[in-house]
């Protein structure tokens, strides 16, 4: 083989290794060749967005409302894909055989219309690649809502009974010195008795017997045995002084037994979907049936039961809803849940204030509610439990012109970050007025 020869083919086979390997790398960046990137920005865009709009209808391993997402970019091209999430009932209405079809198959249940970008969608597509390439996760035994309630008591307090430890403490140690006084004495007055050259006044002492009624009736012991007496007296009345009011860990049964763990834990839905006005306005409002009607017009049963489950068709009793016809009637009435967490009339509270502005998550106040099965009140919801909170919590000011001032001003006498109380977060007109 000629030098030329030679070289030519080394020239062609390093050029084709160059152009498997861009390619490889081309293939690896647009995600498998199909277009949707796996990096970690577009994931992290995507899983947000998914979070937020998808839950309500769809998970990636497992069908909820919607079919399971999981290989859904294998099963659909991208620009079709697009077409459905931006209006899903224009593709149907021009006749897809594949809109047709899951339309049909998911009894008619209308997909909402997303005005969503190509690039945002295409996140949306990466995180459910992501995420449909690992193992679904199986749910772990939990502790019962009834030992949360206590350990959010245990926590969230400072426990009665360590009080009344305290004091048995005390007690048991007062005894036990008394105890060993007598032990000491009565040795002392065995080896006294002994010696042969005491002096008179030191035999009377020595040969002196004790007198238990008298010991008994003294001042010292019915001093001590009354200050015992009013100290539990008193410590028992602080008890229930401060735990007027006070309903950590009630837990009412409610007219429908709605789990928080299913629904906010298992198929991960926002919040915000049905406690509509946590962001905007005073009180998070009590979702009406309406909304569970989004979800519940088709899923019918749980745990893939055949038939109505109990609790959903009490849903349909409330609002006069048929679901073998789909039509409603007039015969309307309340779903009368009970209130849970209930502050005092005399003092404000806003949800958008501490959610909205404040950045606050809902765990903050109401605990691990995506784990309970049975709601229950986690905190104490106390004045000196929201005050502490105010003095914890650092004030977000980051490209926030508002607080430029306040900053600079907090800044020129303390080196830590500004906190809630810093900004009057504990003056009694804020939450008294």
């Amino acid at each position: 083989m000629s030098k030329t020869t030679r070289f030519v083919l080394i020239s062609l086979t390093y050029t084709l290794f160059l152009f498997l390997s861009f390619g490889t790398l081309a293939q690896d960046a647009a995600g498998d060749g199909d277009g949707i990137p796996t990096d970690d920005s577009m994931v992290s865009a995507g899983e947000s967005l998914f979070k937020a709009n998808c839950t309500q209808c769809h998970a990636v391993h497992e069908k909820v409302i919607g079919p399971a997402l999981k290989g859904v970019t294998e099963r659909r091209r991208k620009d079709w894909i697009l077409q459905w999430v931006k209006n899903s009932q224009k593709l149907i209405q021009s006749g897809d055989e594949t809109a047709v079809s899951l339309w049909e198959e998911f009894n008619k249940t209308a997909m909402p219309a997303y005005p969503f970008s190509d690039d945002e969608i295409t996140s949306i597509l990466s995180y459910i690649k992501v995420e449909g390439a690992k193992e679904p996760v199986k749910e772990t035994a939990q502790a019962s809502a009834d030992g949360g309630g206590d350990a959010a008591q245990a926590t969230n307090t400072v426990s009665s009974g360590y009080l009344t430890a305290v004091l048995i403490v005390l007690v048991v140690v007062l005894v036990l010195i008394l105890t060993v006084l007598g032990l000491i004495v009565s040795v002392l007055t065995k080896y006294l008795k002994d010696q042969k050259d005491l002096e008179e006044a030191d035999v009377e002492v020595v040969n002196q017997k004790t007198n238990l009624q008298k010991l008994l009736t003294s001042d010292f012991v019915i001093g001590a045995v009354v200050f015992i007496f009013v100290a539990l007296l008193l410590k028992t009345a602080i008890d229930g002084a401060f735990t007027i009011g006070v309903q950590q860990g009630y837990k009412p049964t409610q007219p429908i037994a709605f789990s928080h763990k299913l629904h906010a834990g298992q198929y991960q839905i926002d919040c915000n979907y049905c406690h509509t006005g946590v962001r905007k306005s005073k009180a998070a409002n009590i979702p009406s049936p309406n909304i569970c009607m989004n979800c519940h017009a088709g899923i019918q049963n749980v745990g893939g039961k055949d038939g109505i489950s109990t609790e959903i068709a009490k849903i349909y009793d409330a609002i006069d809803y048929d679901p073998s016809t789909g039509e409603y009637g007039t015969d309307t009435k309340p779903i009368e849940w009970v209130r849970i967490h209930n502050l005092p009339d005399l003092a404000y509270f806003n949800h958008s204030q501490h959610v909205k502005v404040g950045g606050q998550e809902c765990q903050t106040c109401h605990g691990p509610i995506e784990t309970m099965d049975v709601v229950y009140q986690y905190s104490t919801l106390t004045m000196g439990w929201c005050i502490n909170c105010h003095r914890e919590t650092n004030v977000n000011t980051k490209d926030n012109d508002y607080y430029t001032k306040l900053v600079e001003l907090h800044s020129e006498h303390s080196k830590e970050p500004m906190k809630v109380e810093d900004i009057g977060g504990i003056e009694c007109s804020k939450c008294h007025y």
